[in-house]
């Protein structure tokens, strides 16, 4: 090559606007460039100032609405062909900055996901998240490996093999018999630090919520929660979705510059994938270095909050829910009579929880519990965004509604436009009707 060719930098083109996409999010862009190349209008739309623009990119990758772009001159995209034709080495070699991080990402290689348990028994998300940690995996040609910190928990390592890791980290030691932040904060930092994992998967549950952001602050990285889709992109970067803004728009977070990539997901947002026996790998055995009395928090005993009343929504295989057009909380005895011949379980919108007609436990929805069972029969629930996010991914949606243009209607599989309070009486009875001719009867959801 030239030693003209060799001086040539890579251009990084100048922002520009896409017409239509803003949707005044508040400034993200503005707040991002750091040579206030954006000033926002009296509309929420923010205005390039291209003589400022230094084509960093980073307004383009914070708008949540993807309403921003990267625009080249044609001087600037016949260098870029030049340089494409030479495989991109002129770029690297002339832009040490992007050599040097290149190399840092590099160092990290590998999938992990943390196999949450509450005295030795594993969280069900931690094996939803084997599977897709398994795919992301596949893509990026790495290895996929268990993360296991307890007391006696050495057996959970042997069942992440059944669901797809290829090795575990063991770190089974005394002091990590209940969970405590900060004991289990230095456990899982002194095996990031030592392995250097590319990313970490956690379950996003109130132990899983609490470890990830403590460990992502304490290495320096980026953290996504409430993940409902994870993928690879070209680069090797870890595409993580998730509700923004309320639930109305999906945004795709990247965390380009840092490693680990770590992300939460919700329980029974992924598919819990087959298990297959006879899996094995090897075992990483691991001292914390940890040692109880440097730990200030201690563990006098354990309540459980777990009573004869409580419902487990979220890992129901029927679940019969009202939302707003229950009309009141005495009418919910109508939906409890269908789950039971269902042999299901009653929950609720935000709009019916926030009412007091249910408790906050039977929420479904972005604010309570995500869920995938067999049948979600939807009643008097208008269907928004909000709501749908948390229930979309059922094998079989019925809704019932008076409104034929709910949304709703547009995620169910089957769709009743009626009176609920006629409707569901009549499902009740039919249901009970069938059972009494035949007993043996079992409800069947083919496909």
């Amino acid at each position: 090559m030239s030693e003209a060719k060799q001086g040539v930098k890579k251009p990084r083109g100048r922002a520009r606007l896409i017409e239509g996409r803003c949707i005044a999010c508040g400034g993200r862009c503005e707040s991002a460039c750091p040579v206030d190349a954006v000033e926002m209008t009296g509309g929420g739309e923010p205005e390039i100032i291209a003589s400022k623009c230094i084509g960093c990119v980073k307004c383009v990758k914070v708008c949540p609405a993807q309403a921003l772009e990267v625009v080249f001159t044609e001087e600037e995209r016949r260098i870029l062909e030049e340089l494409a034709r030479h495989g991109g080495t002129d770029a690297e070699e002339a832009d040490p900055e992007a050599r040097a991080l290149a190399e840092k990402l590099a160092a990290y290689r590998g999938v992990w996901v943390f196999v949450e348990q509450t005295e030795g028994e594993p969280a069900r998300v931690s094996w939803e998240l084997m599977g897709k940690g398994r795919e992301l995996a596949d893509t990026l040609g790495v290895p996929l490996s268990a993360v296991v910190v307890g007391s006696h928990v050495e057996e959970l390592c042997y069942h992440s093999f059944c669901y797809g890791a290829d090795q575990a980290y063991l770190v089974d030691e005394p002091v990590f018999r209940h969970y405590r932040t900060e004991a289990y904060l230095k456990a899982v930092c002194r095996l990031i630090d030592g392995y250097k994992p590319e990313i970490v998967l956690m379950g996003a549950t109130g132990l899983g919520r609490d470890l990830a952001g403590a460990v992502a602050t304490v290495v320096r990285t980026g953290l996504t929660a409430d993940c409902t889709g994870l993928g690879i992109d070209d680069r090797r970067n870890l595409m993580q979705t998730r509700p923004a803004f309320g639930g109305n728009i999906m945004a795709t977070i990247m965390c380009d510059k840092f490693r680990p990539q770590m992300a939460t997901v919700r329980p029974h947002v992924m598919p819990l994938p087959e298990r297959i026996e006879g899996r094995s790998g090897p075992v990483i055995r691991v001292t914390s270095g940890v040692m109880e009395d440097d730990i200030l928090t201690k563990v006098l005993a354990v309540v459980s909050d777990r009573n004869q009343d409580h419902v487990d929504v979220a890992g129901a295989e029927f679940i019969v829910s009202g939302g707003r057009g229950m009309m009141g909380k005495e009418n919910f005895v109508l939906l409890q009579e269908l789950a039971d011949e269902l042999g299901g379980v009653v929950g609720a919108s935000r709009s019916a929880v926030d009412a007091g007609w249910m408790p906050h436990e039977r929420q479904v929805g972005q604010t309570g519990k995500t869920v995938r069972p067999k049948i979600y029969i939807a009643c008097g629930i208008s269907g928004a965004i909000q709501h749908l996010v948390g229930m979309q991914d059922s094998d079989l949606i019925i809704a019932v509604n008076r409104d034929p243009e709910a949304p709703i209607f547009e995620v169910a599989h089957l769709g009743i436009v009626g009176d609920l309070f006629e409707v569901v009486p009549a499902l009740t009875e039919r249901l009970r009707s069938l059972k009494q001719k035949a007993p043996e009867t079992a409800i069947c959801i083919n496909g």
